[in-house]
């Protein structure tokens, strides 16, 4: 069975990205998503939206280790099994002059799961069956950090469901007071609280 997810970015009050058929829940997701943003994109958001949102004229059947393309090996190898194949676009016929197919938040019913990309703040994370909104993955948190995939958690008035990963150092104040002073456009939204 899929778990259906939507990649977008912010757009006014709501989001617009692409359709992602596979593999959805945050445990997998998330950690793609950072370790991409941390390495393969050096940090570079734009970049990043770039290759996941506007290059995309359909969307996405999965999102794959191509992703993780410059992770240093020891990280790649925690995130990944060697079953981990390279990501697949749709690549239905289409007409030349098809405007590509996006995914709002207005027509989000029936998906899973949502991963807004805010520049400057992190991933929000939006539990669509249950939720309009949700809480935002700073995007210095570690990738190898333990995400909960029940919706019930995510909840845009909850912390972030997470674990810190064995070993791993706490988050910079200057990190953490950045993210939490950054506050999004859109109602009933709240920065994200690790837990400890």
């Amino acid at each position: 069975m899929s778990t259906r997810s939507v990649i977008a970015r912010p757009v006014g009050t709501g989001f617009c990205g692409v359709y992602v058929h596979h593999d959805g829940y945050p445990s997998g997701r998330l950690p793609l998503l950072l370790a991409a943003y941390q390495h393969r994109f050096a940090g570079d958001i734009d970049a990043l939206t770039e290759y996941l949102i506007d290059r995309v004229p359909i969307g996405w059947s999965s999102l794959g280790a191509d992703l993780l393309a410059g992770v240093p090996a020891s990280l790649r190898a925690e995130l990944t099994s060697p079953r981990m194949l390279p990501g697949r676009q749709y690549d239905e016929a289409r007409t030349p002059d098809a405007p590509p197919v996006r995914v709002t938040d207005a027509v989000a019913g029936g998906l899973d799961w949502g991963y807004v990309l805010h520049p400057h703040l992190g991933i929000e994370v939006i539990p669509l069956r249950r939720e309009k909104t949700g809480p935002v993955v700073p995007w210095d948190t570690d990738p190898r950090t333990r995400f909960s995939d029940h919706q019930v958690l995510w909840a845009s008035d909850r912390p972030v469901p997470a674990t810190r990963p064995p070993n791993a150092m706490p988050p910079s104040p200057s990190s953490s007071a950045s993210a939490a002073a950054t506050a999004l456009a859109r109602p009933a939204q709240h920065p994200a609280r690790p837990f400890r």
